[in-house]
């Protein structure tokens, strides 16, 4: 095993950091770990990116030691605490019993799919957390992906859900169904994001969602919480293709079907997680019994529509057809001089260089699939158009809302 190796391995098996700062903030280093690594930066780079985030977040905080568990998380009570953002570190320790007994394959078939219906817990984090250990590897940073995917778990409602039966629907693929929500956004545009405003203020209010305090200062996951809690048709209609398709073709629509509407809102960071967070749900679906992996893809689909109503960001029907009719044919036949700042080296060169890790994280995801897809143009494009830390809302004058039980 080489020195790097080595390296990375003892990073992402640290445990001096707790998994979110500042309140709800979710730890990214161990993240960018993989990243730089999988996209060949050197010891020196990797080492020094996870010492310099650990000391400053490029939202300028440090990261924070690990916070003492408020309850003792047990066989008996680990389906009580869900979602209840308390005691991560029990969390951790009861995983880590359950691997110790049962090993780690059986772990992951018995309790993912009980997590996946909350994957979209803290941005999609948990679940980030979660599929990108399982790229690298590595037990331990699984085991807390296990963790915070019932730290944040927020309840999708899959039990809402009901097969698209139109006999239309037989023929359609992903880009045609997200079309389908996109024609109809657009047919009522002028009552439903009304509609989706009322509800957010309405629980700011009265929290009747029972929404934990520190969600409530959020804004974003407060907003994908609340319309989770109330749901809508559209985002639990069942499409057909997901039980027509194999699961490699599917995986393949999605990545291209995200990477358009990521070329439509450029470096739009709520949309690169929906890429960062298929790249996880893939990852996680390998690693399910066969009969579960259509029921990742459908988790996945509905949390995709539903983040996107949840920020009021579904694209118009024109705008997804013309970027489709550009980038479905175009293919990178001759490979870029290397001075060209679209090629991949100086993509990756950049992103070895960068202060946000979200974005060397973005161009791993699309190398990997643009390689997969016989070198499609657009995840080469898309790689390109990095994204910015966001500047946080007022909310977070507030001070945090700490575990309370």
């Amino acid at each position: 095993m080489n020195q790097t190796k080595i390296m990375i391995d003892a990073l992402l098996n640290d445990k001096r950091y707790d998994i979110e700062f500042n309140g709800h903030l979710s730890n990214h280093n161990k993240h960018a770990v993989i990243a730089l690594w999988k996209l060949g930066a050197d010891h020196d780079t990797i080492r020094n990116y996870y010492d310099t985030y650990a000391n400053e977040t490029p939202y300028g905080f440090a990261l924070e030691p690990p916070r003492v568990p408020m309850v003792s998380i047990t066989e008996a009570n680990w389906k009580n605490y869900l979602g209840k953002r308390t005691s991560f570190w029990s969390y951790c320790d009861f995983y880590q019993c359950q691997v110790q007994q049962k090993g780690l394959k059986a772990v992951l078939q018995e309790f993912l799919p009980q997590l996946l219906p909350g994957w979209v817990g803290a941005l999609t984090h948990g679940a980030i957390h979660m599929g990108w250990a399982l790229d690298a590897a590595n037990e331990w940073m699984c085991i807390e992906g296990l963790a915070y995917m019932s730290y944040v778990y927020v309840d999708m409602q899959p039990q809402r859900c009901f097969q698209d039966t139109r006999t239309e629907s037989s023929t359609k693929m992903p880009l045609d169904s997200l079309l389908d929500i996109a024609h109809y956004w657009q047919d009522h545009q002028a009552t439903l994001p009304c509609w989706i405003e009322s509800l957010i203020e309405e629980n700011m209010r009265t929290n009747q969602a029972g929404i934990h305090g520190e969600l409530m200062r959020s804004g974003l996951q407060h907003r994908i919480a609340v319309m989770f809690s109330h749901g809508h048709q559209q985002m639990y209609m069942r499409p057909q293709w997901i039980d027509q398709l194999s699961l490699e073709d599917i995986w393949q629509q999605l990545h291209y079907l995200v990477a358009l509407v990521y070329m439509a809102y450029k470096g739009d960071f709520f949309i690169l997680h929906l890429l960062t967070s298929l790249h996880a749900m893939e990852h996680m679906a390998l690693h399910l019994h066969t009969n579960v992996q259509k029921e990742c893809v459908h988790l996945y689909w509905m949390g995709l529509i539903g983040l996107m109503f949840a920020k009021a960001q579904v694209l118009e029907p024109q705008t997804l057809n013309a970027l489709n009719g550009k980038y479905q044919s175009q293919y990178d036949r001759e490979p870029l001089d290397e001075q060209d700042p679209l090629s991949w080296s100086a993509i990756i060169a950049r992103a070895k260089q960068e202060v946000e890790e979200h974005n060397p994280k973005l161009v791993y995801v699309l190398k990997r699939m643009w390689l997969l897809s016989g070198k499609r143009s657009i995840f080469r494009l898309a790689a390109s158009e990095f994204t910015q830390t966001p500047i946080l809302p007022k909310s977070f004058e507030k001070p945090p809302v700490y575990e309370a039980v």
